[in-house]
């Protein structure tokens, strides 16, 4: 691959624009990835509901688009995935486990379970995916009794790689190949998922989705090696970047995590009779379905547990390389209530909140307030330290549902009042602190700061718990590019005076990492310093690439 920049292969610092010199080469795989002497048969199904019951279960195709929220002005986490083995309920509890990570993804989600009609009958696979919440694709109870069996993996999504609004795109994918069924759910994003297509492409392989997470079924049925486990192993060694898999066959489930681990994935245990295990993207979807944590998938590690004596084994996918657990699960991505990369979320916003205070005090402020919800523990941080009283001046309405259109760009502005509504009794005549996680493109921002003015507010402080996010992400993030960042085309003062606040001040990254203390460099903090742990240089190619044939 032609790097647009020359840099240490170990952790580089990429410049947010980089203009690769040649398109991305073609990759060479190990002996056991090359295409076999028969050609490899991989079609992928999103199997709906047979006829039989049919007319009690709707079409998942049914569900209606998403509409992306327009008061979102932060990254977005693209998936959460859940799976469970050993217990008759194993899609029930996939479903309920899916409701608590459904902040991961809204504009998808999915189940695939095992089904045994009798004892006497083979096992295989069932998917039902659609379009919309959990709530939405499973609302008929009939879609959960399809999906019958002791072991199951679910999905919610947000779209990387991948048209959003497309249901071929909607995990799990469910493949049938040469050694049979086998369905993946991902959490993640493959930075070389470009050369890695069109290097199967050239063999012959054929697609059906424009998601990342299909190469990995297509480097799994084109590997040689045997048993499953080592194609798993195989195909990960291609792969570069960030993924928190789940695999799911007729009778084991696997559990794998890229050796840096920059997506959470961890593993817990029902306290059901069963004593099933359960792997999900955070600690939240085991307290719901009442499961005990146990520990992380480590980096680099795949677990597998074998559905007939609930046996668990591990290996290590490949050598192991420093830790890059992204830092915005704690800032924002996660659940307060979570526990992610072993430490608790909601104790890390509270810190990140106090620390701001003694960083960047307001002189004789009246309040402090959260942007619900997300600047909720740090504003509880940013008061108590400061000695500022706490109040909810802003109210968020979680009835706004994420189809809402503005029919006039004149009346954009609506938007913000139909999700915020700012408690005049708390703001008026006030110097109030705003507490936030963080500023993306500064548009939201700004309308709140002139929502919060319009309710009579004397001043308005605005007051980040996080750096200036100055670099887009490319492990798993939806973020703008690096140029719509508006703290990467503008300094302090230039936001302040954007957004249109009396003051503005973000968490250094030095005070971060200071909380973070000895794990600070086992976390990824690219978005703001630009250390790329994984160089992006394709992705920035094909954006750019994108860019020349507007």
């Amino acid at each position: 691959m032609a790097a647009a920049t020359t840099t240490s292969p170990a952790a580089g610092r990429l410049p947010f624009s980089p203009r690769p010199n040649a398109n991305p080469a073609r990759l060479s795989f190990p002996a056991s990835l090359k295409t076999p002497s028969k050609p490899v048969s991989l079609h992928l199904r999103h199997l709906t509901v047979p006829s039989a019951a049919a007319a009690a279960a709707p079409n998942p195709d049914s569900s209606s688009s998403s509409i992306p929220d327009l008061l979102s002005d932060k990254p977005r986490d693209e998936c959460g995935v859940v799976g469970v083995i050993g217990d008759p309920d194993a899609s029930y509890l996939c479903s309920v486990a899916l409701h608590a990570l459904q902040h991961r993804g809204q504009e998808g989600a999915g189940i695939v379970s095992t089904h045994r009609p009798s004892s006497d009958s083979p096992v295989s696979l069932r998917s039902v995916t659609g379009l919309g919440l959990v709530s939405q694709v499973f609302q008929d109870k009939s879609k959960l009794d399809y999906l019958s069996g002791t072991a199951a993996i679910g999905h919610v999504r947000y779209s990387t790689a991948g048209s959003a609004s497309s249901l071929a795109n909607v995990q799990p994918f469910l493949a049938g190949y040469r050694f049979g069924q086998l369905a993946v759910a991902h959490n993640g994003n493959l930075v070389n998922y470009s050369s890695l297509r069109a290097s199967l492409e050239d063999s012959g392989s054929i697609f059906n989705t424009s998601s990342d997470t299909e190469v990995i079924l297509h480097l799994i049925a084109n590997s040689n090696s045997r048993p499953l486990i080592s194609r798993i192993v195989d195909a990960c060694e291609a792969l570069q970047g960030a993924y928190s898999l789940l695999f799911l066959t007729k009778n084991k489930l696997f559990a794998a995590r890229d050796p840096y681990g920059f997506r959470p994935l961890v593993l817990g245990r029902l306290r059901r009779p069963s004593r099933g295990i359960v792997f999900a993207s955070e600690t939240c979807a085991l307290d719901l379905i009442e499961a005990d944590y146990e520990r992380e998938v480590n980096p680099g590690e795949v677990i597998f547990v074998d559905g007939h004596d609930m046996s668990i084994s591990s290996l290590c996918l490949m050598p192991p390389k420093p830790r890059k657990a992204c830092i915005f699960e704690h800032i924002y991505f996660a659940l307060p209530n979570s526990i992610v990369f072993g430490r608790a979320v909601y104790s890390s916003r509270y810190s990140f909140g106090s620390t701001l205070a003694k960083e960047s005090p307001v002189a004789n402020a009246d309040v402090v307030i959260p942007v619900p919800d997300s600047g909720f523990y740090a504003a509880l941080g940013y008061a108590s330290q400061s000695g500022v009283p706490f109040q909810q001046g802003l109210i968020r309405s979680h009835y706004v549902g994420r189809t809402f259109i503005q029919p006039e760009q004149n009346i954009r502005d609506l938007a913000v009042r139909l999700k915020l509504a700012p408690v005049k009794g708390i703001l008026e005549g006030k110097s109030v602190v705003v507490v936030d996680d963080s500023i993306v493109r500064g548009t939201t921002s700004s309308k709140i700061v002139r929502l919060i003015k319009d309710a009579g507010a004397r001043e308005v402080h605005m007051r980040i718990a996080s750096p200036p996010i100055v670099g887009s992400c490319y492990y798993g993030v939806d973020t703008p590019r690096s140029e719509e960042l508006i703290s990467n085309k503008m300094d302090v003062e230039g936001v302040r005076n954007a957004i249109g606040c009396d003051s503005l001040a973000f968490l250094s990254l030095e005070s971060l990492r200071n909380l973070l203390g000895k794990e600070a460099p086992s976390y990824c903090d690219a978005c703001f310093s630009g250390n790329y742990p994984v160089l992006p240089i394709e992705n920035e190619a094909d954006r750019l690439l994108a860019e020349e044939e507007e």
